[in-house]
């Protein structure tokens, strides 16, 4: 079986208790392409869209990895939710969430890793009976 990209996923089924950017919203370079004095924006592989890059926070306090980075590809820098008052993090949404396995052999066990690609960020929603977010 032949795959493009990776396993798409509802951000809510893979952070049920939520997820929050920590970091901007940056370009993600093309380190094969790009030199010292010149950097070049990489792009997605399937899509051919430029790449961006945020650090996100996972709210389950069992986490075991809290903070890690995802890839956007969008056409223009995607721009993170309104801050909400009184919390640290912005909440946000991972729209058109993918994950794609991978080895990580860097260190002395091979262990299986993830990444994380998306197509944008949005707020979450509240759910008017709850006042949770969705």
């Amino acid at each position: 079986m032949a795959m493009q990209g990776g396993f798409r996923v509802a951000c809510a089924d893979l952070f049920p208790h939520g997820l929050g950017v920590v970091g901007a919203v940056t370009s993600s370079d093309d380190f094969e392409a790009s030199t010292k004095e010149r950097r070049v924006q990489a792009r997605d592989k399937v899509s051919g869209l430029p790449l961006w890059q945020v650090d996100v926070m996972d709210f389950d306090p069992e986490a075991r990895e809290r903070t890690f980075r995802v890839k956007i590809a969008a056409a223009v820098q995607p721009v993170p939710p309104s801050a909400v008052e009184g919390v640290p993090v912005r909440p946000v949404v991972l729209e058109g969430l993918t994950v794609m396995p991978w080895l990580d052999d860097r260190g002395a066990r091979p262990r299986i890793a993830y990444s994380l690609k998306a197509t944008g960020l949005a707020a979450p929603k509240r759910l008017a009976d709850t006042g949770k977010a969705a």
